[in-house]
């Protein structure tokens, strides 16, 4: 689904200096794997997915998505941020279907789709409701189904939970499983948490501190569907302690077999 071959990223900054912020990034994601991507902050996680969708170009190495070269932003993909940015003056169906109007394509053959995303999140009756009278679990609840609306291949999500209560960010991570159980999408999804990393993915790449380089990728062999009482299981555990050891290892002991 999305290959990167020996991927660099260099910002220049307003005053001329060079900022490293990814190094020599070769990945490959298989058709609707769900990989998650985890390292200290700074490693360049969140340039990774601004590369992958076109909205920022590499310096040196190239993305291929579905075997084009992604040299633009690419209309098949869904991006879910942090904060769920939604429009305060447009209801939740209008918020939803803001993506449709952007791309261009036809309100009313999107309209169904969205109620049927609103529907398999939990939100149907909100429809006609504003941002301000959401929660922020259901407000981020919208942002995915903005992203989902359009039936993009690929969803990238950056830290979409990073805003919200544990015990809300353990619901959304469920409420994210099992929609991508039911569509299956090939999802990348930047965290800070180690242990979402590891609930969520198929693997988990461990990037190194800046310039971020991938440090290992961890086949997660746990099964599915994920339940939250699996965080207290020796193979979880297992996995979360070499995530660790991986992020905190001294700098030459750090980059591993990938």
């Amino acid at each position: 689904m999305i290959r990167f071959e020996h991927v660099s990223k260099t910002y220049v900054t307003q005053r001329g200096d060079l900022v490293p912020a990814l190094e020599d990034i070769s990945l490959e994601v298989s058709e609707n794997e769900f990989m998650t991507i985890v390292g200290p902050s700074g490693c360049g996680k969140s340039t990774l997915l601004k590369l992958t969708s076109g909205l920022s170009p590499a310096n040196q190495g190239t993305i291929h998505v579905r075997e084009n070269k992604v040299t633009e932003p690419l209309p098949d993909v869904g991006f879910v941020f942090q904060h769920p940015v939604l429009l305060p003056w447009r209801t939740v169906l209008e918020n939803v279907m803001f993506s449709i109007e952007m791309l261009g394509l036809n309100h009313r053959t999107y309209n169904g789709r969205a109620l049927d995303l609103l529907q398999l999140t939990g939100l149907e009756g909100f429809e006609t409701k504003y941002p301000s009278e959401l929660s922020g679990g259901m407000q981020q609840r919208v942002a995915i189904c903005r992203a989902l609306v359009h039936d993009p291949s690929l969803l990238l999500m950056d830290e979409p939970f990073g805003a919200l209560d544990a015990m809300t960010r353990e619901e959304m991570g469920l409420e994210l499983l099992r929609i991508w159980e039911e569509r299956r999408k090939t999802i990348l999804f930047v965290t800070h948490s180690i242990p979402e990393a590891i609930m969520l993915a198929d693997r988990v790449v461990v990037m190194t501190p800046r310039p971020g380089r991938i440090a290992r990728v961890i086949e997660v062999n746990l099964p599915r569907p994920r339940a939250l009482e699996m965080e207290f299981s020796e193979h979880f555990k297992t996995y979360s302690q070499e995530v660790r050891d991986l992020i905190f290892a001294p700098a030459k002991e750090r980059i591993g077999v990938q």
